[in-house]
Protein backbone atom coordinates (compact mmCIF):
# COMPACT_ATOMS: atom_id res chain seq x y z
CA UNK A 1 0.00 0.00 0.00
CA UNK A 2 1.45 3.83 -0.69
CA UNK A 3 0.68 6.37 1.22
CA UNK A 4 0.04 10.00 -0.03
CA UNK A 5 3.31 12.51 0.39
CA UNK A 6 4.47 15.87 0.52
CA UNK A 7 7.50 17.84 -0.29
CA UNK A 8 8.85 20.46 2.57
CA UNK A 9 10.79 22.95 1.83
CA UNK A 10 12.23 25.20 4.80
CA UNK A 11 12.74 28.94 3.27
CA UNK A 12 13.07 32.16 4.54
CA UNK A 13 9.73 33.79 2.54
CA UNK A 14 7.04 30.95 1.89
CA UNK A 15 5.07 32.86 0.08
CA UNK A 16 7.92 33.89 -2.45
CA UNK A 17 9.33 30.37 -3.02
CA UNK A 18 5.22 29.26 -3.12
CA UNK A 19 4.67 31.57 -6.28
CA UNK A 20 8.42 30.54 -7.74
CA UNK A 21 7.69 26.89 -7.91
CA UNK A 22 3.65 27.30 -9.40
CA UNK A 23 5.00 28.88 -12.30
CA UNK A 24 8.03 26.26 -12.45
CA UNK A 25 6.25 23.36 -11.66
CA UNK A 26 2.82 24.92 -13.53
CA UNK A 27 1.40 24.37 -9.73
CA UNK A 28 -1.48 26.33 -7.80
CA UNK A 29 -1.86 28.00 -4.12
CA UNK A 30 -3.22 24.19 -2.06
CA UNK A 31 -6.45 24.53 -1.54
CA UNK A 32 -7.65 24.89 2.29
CA UNK A 33 -8.56 21.87 4.42
CA UNK A 34 -12.49 20.43 3.92
CA UNK A 35 -14.16 22.00 6.01
CA UNK A 36 -12.62 25.76 5.61
CA UNK A 37 -13.28 28.50 3.23
CA UNK A 38 -10.15 29.95 3.68
CA UNK A 39 -6.58 29.53 5.17
CA UNK A 40 -6.77 32.09 7.49
CA UNK A 41 -10.46 30.53 8.30
CA UNK A 42 -8.30 27.18 8.97
CA UNK A 43 -5.73 28.64 11.11
CA UNK A 44 -7.92 30.32 13.64
CA UNK A 45 -10.40 27.39 14.80
CA UNK A 46 -6.60 25.84 14.70
CA UNK A 47 -5.28 28.40 17.50
CA UNK A 48 -2.43 29.46 15.49
CA UNK A 49 -1.71 33.25 16.48
CA UNK A 50 -2.27 35.46 13.14
CA UNK A 51 1.11 36.62 14.04
CA UNK A 52 2.05 33.24 12.20
CA UNK A 53 -0.18 32.65 9.07
CA UNK A 54 2.61 33.78 6.88
CA UNK A 55 5.03 31.32 8.36
CA UNK A 56 4.00 28.77 5.49
CA UNK A 57 2.76 28.31 2.16
CA UNK A 58 1.11 25.13 0.75
CA UNK A 59 1.04 24.25 -3.59
CA UNK A 60 -0.46 21.54 -5.25
CA UNK A 61 -0.91 20.05 -8.75
CA UNK A 62 -4.16 20.85 -10.43
CA UNK A 63 -4.84 17.66 -11.37
CA UNK A 64 -4.42 16.45 -7.80
CA UNK A 65 -2.10 13.32 -9.25
CA UNK A 66 1.93 14.84 -8.05
CA UNK A 67 2.73 15.79 -4.75
CA UNK A 68 1.72 18.62 -2.51
CA UNK A 69 4.58 21.08 -1.58
CA UNK A 70 5.01 22.54 1.62
CA UNK A 71 7.42 25.94 2.29
CA UNK A 72 8.04 26.49 5.66
CA UNK A 73 9.75 29.44 7.73
CA UNK A 74 12.89 28.58 9.68
CA UNK A 75 15.28 31.92 11.04
CA UNK A 76 18.25 29.74 9.54
CA UNK A 77 19.78 30.20 5.60
CA UNK A 78 20.33 27.51 3.66
CA UNK A 79 24.04 26.80 3.79
CA UNK A 80 25.21 23.48 1.62
CA UNK A 81 24.26 21.92 -1.02
CA UNK A 82 20.66 20.12 -0.72
CA UNK A 83 20.56 15.91 -0.51
CA UNK A 84 17.53 15.96 -2.04
CA UNK A 85 16.12 18.22 -5.20
CA UNK A 86 14.04 18.32 -7.80
CA UNK A 87 14.21 17.26 -11.05
CA UNK A 88 11.90 19.49 -14.04
CA UNK A 89 11.51 18.00 -17.00
CA UNK A 90 10.16 20.23 -19.70
CA UNK A 91 12.01 18.44 -22.26
CA UNK A 92 9.86 15.39 -22.44
CA UNK A 93 12.47 13.28 -20.96
CA UNK A 94 16.08 11.79 -22.29
CA UNK A 95 14.15 9.41 -24.94
CA UNK A 96 13.76 12.53 -26.93
CA UNK A 97 16.08 13.32 -29.07
CA UNK A 98 18.39 16.51 -28.05
CA UNK A 99 17.14 19.08 -31.07
CA UNK A 100 13.55 18.34 -29.54
CA UNK A 101 14.89 18.56 -25.87
CA UNK A 102 17.02 21.29 -25.61
CA UNK A 103 15.23 24.00 -27.16
CA UNK A 104 12.28 23.28 -24.49
CA UNK A 105 15.06 23.13 -21.71
CA UNK A 106 16.44 26.64 -22.24
CA UNK A 107 13.39 28.05 -22.71
CA UNK A 108 12.39 26.75 -19.26
CA UNK A 109 15.50 28.39 -18.08
CA UNK A 110 15.15 31.76 -19.39
CA UNK A 111 11.41 31.72 -17.60
CA UNK A 112 12.52 30.46 -14.30
CA UNK A 113 15.59 32.90 -14.55
CA UNK A 114 12.92 35.69 -15.02
CA UNK A 115 11.35 34.31 -12.09
CA UNK A 116 14.61 34.65 -9.62
CA UNK A 117 16.45 31.59 -10.51
CA UNK A 118 19.64 31.27 -11.29
CA UNK A 119 22.15 29.02 -13.10
CA UNK A 120 24.73 26.93 -11.42
CA UNK A 121 25.87 25.15 -14.46
CA UNK A 122 25.06 23.26 -17.75
CA UNK A 123 25.87 19.48 -17.32
CA UNK A 124 27.05 17.91 -21.04
CA UNK A 125 27.35 14.11 -21.38
CA UNK A 126 29.16 13.00 -24.47
CA UNK A 127 29.48 16.73 -25.81
CA UNK A 128 25.28 16.64 -25.92
CA UNK A 129 23.85 19.40 -23.42
CA UNK A 130 21.70 17.31 -21.05
CA UNK A 131 20.19 19.31 -17.94
CA UNK A 132 20.70 22.67 -16.60
CA UNK A 133 21.42 22.86 -12.61
CA UNK A 134 20.02 26.14 -10.83
CA UNK A 135 18.97 27.57 -7.81
CA UNK A 136 15.36 28.65 -6.68
CA UNK A 137 15.16 32.22 -5.39
CA UNK A 138 16.69 31.10 -1.67
CA UNK A 139 19.69 28.87 -3.02
CA UNK A 140 17.79 25.60 -3.23
CA UNK A 141 18.61 23.15 -6.35
CA UNK A 142 17.09 22.00 -8.94
CA UNK A 143 17.45 20.41 -12.45
CA UNK A 144 15.85 21.37 -15.72
CA UNK A 145 15.65 18.85 -18.33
Amino acid sequence: MTVKWTVTIDCAHPATLAAFWNLALGYVDATPPKGFASWPEYFAASGIPPEEWNDGAYIEDPGGVRPSISFLKVPEPKVVKNRVHLDVHVGGGRGEPSEVRWPQVTEAVKRLIAAGATVIHEDVWDGVPDHVVMADPEGNEFDVL
